[in-house]
């Protein structure tokens, strides 16, 4: 399988989108030290919460924001250390768990009442690991763009184990100093391979360098050796998995159906909604389609 297409699931220094997310005056904004994220809520209706990727914002989900928030209350998170949200005490050396595990509590102590959980890339392993530590308080859960083991990507018999020196090697690079050109250069090459959309390039690029070394380097090294398929069966809620395909990913359509379709074996209830034409950033490069798709998922929950 062509890597060009899972280029921006590695490279996540560049995964970010510049805060563009307007705000109402009656939003409002949770930030505790013991949470690893904050929180902006808008909107009335069911609970649905949102979670971004590796290194972005809550503003990539600006536009399903926008047409949500007239039936939905929609939950905002933006994870500490990514795109320019303020860094923990101390960045910690795991992230994904913690977070997961703060979500679940959030759920808990917000009182929301089995609430959708949409996720981007990281987001949607996040959104899985709630949904199968705490299936009791999840209704449903949305996956955009993501595996439930990434390395799978790059061999259907990859394990914990083998995929853990790449996963450490990587991180080594990305603590790395390198020199300001370099790591602009390294990102807006990444970023033509994550969103289609030219225009939506140059504030992605700005905002991946705004997102902490450290945590960025650590949440990765949690991707790449999270192995969430032996918890897909824990998870009661439904499930729908969004993902992109574009010709320049160099392989048939099929072939990344098969993908997606294997990696999900064992979830109780799953369906999978392709969108083509599209990278990594469905909802930038086809906000219609993607809208249209999360709209279907969340009907029966309204």
């Amino acid at each position: 399988m062509n890597p060009r297409f899972f280029l921006p699931a590695l490279l996540v220094a560049s995964l970010a989108f510049a805060p563009t997310l307007s705000q109402a005056a009656e939003d409002t904004a949770i930030q505790t030290i013991a949470q690893p994220f904050s929180v902006v809520v808008e909107g009335n209706g069911p609970d649905v919460i949102l979670i971004p990727g590796l290194a972005s914002p809550r503003s990539v989900w600006s536009d399903l924001a926008t047409k949500l928030k007239a039936h939905y209350r929609l939950h905002l998170v933006q994870i500490a250390g990514f795109a320019g949200e303020p860094v923990q005490k101390e960045a910690p050396e795991q992230v994904m768990q913690p977070v997961a595990t703060a979500l679940s509590r959030y759920i808990e102590t917000a009182h929301l009442h089995r609430p959708t959980v949409i996720g981007h890339s990281i987001g949607g392993e996040l959104a899985l690991m709630v949904a199968s530590e705490t299936p009791d308080d999840v209704g449903a859960v949305i996956v955009v763009d993501a595996l439930p083991f990434y390395p799978l990507v790059f061999n259907p018999m990859a394990t914990r184990e083998t995929a853990l020196p790449h996963a450490t090697a990587l991180r080594q690079a990305l603590l790395q100093e390198t020199p300001e050109s370099q790591r602009r250069a390294s990102q807006q090459q990444t970023i033509a391979s994550m969103v289609k959309t030219a225009s939506a390039r140059p504030a992605l690029v700005e905002a991946g360098l705004k997102s902490d070394r450290k945590t960025i380097a650590n949440a990765l090294y949690d991707d790449m050796t999270t192995d969430l398929r032996p918890a897909l069966s824990k998870i009661t809620a439904p499930v729908t998995v969004i993902y992109a395909y574009d010709p320049v990913f160099g392989v048939p359509a099929t072939a990344i159906d098969t993908v997606y379709r294997t990696s999900y074996t064992g979830t109780a209830q799953v369906h999978f909604t392709r969108i083509d034409d599209s990278y990594h950033f469905i909802m930038i490069d086809q906000p219609e389609k993607f809208n249209r798709a999360v709209e279907a998922a969340l009907r029966p929950n309204r």
